[in-house]
């Protein structure tokens, strides 16, 4: 029978998981309630309680007086509680509700689990800015429309269907699949799209899947979370543009550790330049006014690109030439000479040479010796491109054994 934990603050929200609870065994699964709670008694009675999870985090739940250390505190210990539930097999599904500081320790937790185990969180947050709470895996957020206050005529629906959501969640059973291939990841953007289509499908022939991953911030983190997970042999990086929203400020950013995951782990990995021409901003207006004299695209309605200057490119250069000299595995940067976008090519939008030319001196300025360099007289999105990377993708593959 599966197990659903549900993590929350029981000390203001015992009435709700009791409701919760009680749908739950109703659906026939098994309930494990962990109290997170710092400021009071609990309303509930739970199974793993509010000490022992501050005791997770090396802390006396009597010494958490400060409400910013308790929640910080409490959601270290859920974090470290329900990875150890999940890893004793006890844990088949997690659901919690709350505000913004139930929503951030449940989150927490849930972001310790493998992509693949059902997370749900009933939150008052769920309609604004999700980033900080989904981070890079699976947690499914659902708005809760009215405050988490008692179990009324709306809020009692919502967390009927949250439990019955994550109680079926909990029970399906994924079917074998006839046949397992080596996972490959792999960055895409609307511009290099044909590129990674190609290469996707080389990689395909010569025995891998591939999974694509939508280059806006949380892809770049999505699938460097993956391969922390061991899901991945090798990285096809073609689309490390998340790195100039960093550094620029666009609203695409992957944060200041995009690119060093396979590194790190001393996976297999051939980069690419792909859309280091672009920053990101929303619809138009909303580009900040210090880059409103800027060459700026209008990808569409509501995605406004900004051509990144040669300064900005050489420091973008610099950047990933010292995150691959620092890759503890093989690694390869293939550099397109002919435009790192379908619109920076010549005759397009963004073609800049200068531009391109100190995004390559840049990557020369740092890159060591140990970083194998290709650079090919094509634009990222000749077929020929991207075959020869995924082609040198597969070799490193094959000789790391993997």
């Amino acid at each position: 029978m599966a197990t659903v934990v549900l993590l929350g603050t029981l000390d203001t929200k015992g009435t709700e998981y009791q409701f919760l609870r009680s749908q739950l065994l109703d659906l026939g699964v098994e309930v494990l309630l962990v109290d997170a709670g710092s400021g009071g008694p609990p309303l509930a009675t739970p199974d793993v309680p509010a000490a022992e999870v501050a005791a997770a985090a090396g802390a006396e739940l009597e010494a958490l007086t400060d409400r910013g250390e308790a929640v910080e505190t409490m959601a270290r210990g859920a974090e470290a509680v329900v990875r150890r539930l999940y890893d004793g097999g006890r844990l088949q599904g997690i659901l919690a509700l709350g505000g913004s500081g139930g929503t951030s320790i449940a989150t927490r937790a849930m972001r310790a689990l493998p992509v693949g185990v059902p997370k749900l969180m009933v939150s008052t947050m769920a309609s604004g800015d999700t980033r900080p709470y989904v981070g890079a895996v699976d947690v499914a957020m659902m708005y809760s429309v009215v405050d988490i206050a008692g179990v009324n005529a709306i809020s009692e629906r919502i967390l009927a269907n949250a439990a019955a959501a994550i109680a079926g969640m909990a029970q399906v059973v994924v079917p074998a699949r006839a046949e397992s291939r080596p996972l490959v990841g792999a960055t895409m953007f609307g511009v290099t799209t044909p590129c990674v289509t190609r290469a996707r499908e080389r990689l395909e022939e010569l025995g891998y899947e591939v999974l694509v991953f939508h280059a806006t911030g949380t892809g770049g983190r999505s699938m460097e979370a993956l391969a922390r997970d061991g899901f991945l042999v090798g990285v096809l990086d073609v689309t490390t543009t998340e790195l100039a929203d960093e550094l620029v400020g666009g609203v695409l950013s992957a944060g200041p550790d995009r690119l060093e995951a396979a590194g790190v782990l001393g996976l297999p990995q051939v980069v690419s330049l792909g859309a280091l021409d672009m920053v990101n901003f929303g619809p138009l207006d909303t580009v900040p006014p210090q880059f409103r004299s800027r060459t700026l695209y209008e990808h569409n309605p509501t995605v406004t690109l900004m051509r990144t200057t040669p300064d900005e490119c050489r420091e973008l250069g610099r950047t990933i030439g010292r995150k691959l000299s620092a890759a503890t595995g093989p690694t390869a940067v293939y550099v397109p000479l002919r435009g790192v976008s379908m619109i920076a090519v010549e005759g397009a939008p963004f073609h800049d040479a200068d531009a391109d030319e100190a995004l390559r001196a840049g990557l020369h300025e740092t890159l060591s010796d140990s970083v194998e360099l290709h650079e090919l007289d094509l634009d990222v999105n000749d077929p020929a491109f991207a075959v020869a990377m995924a082609d040198r993708l597969h070799e490193l593959i094959q000789e790391r054994g993997a």
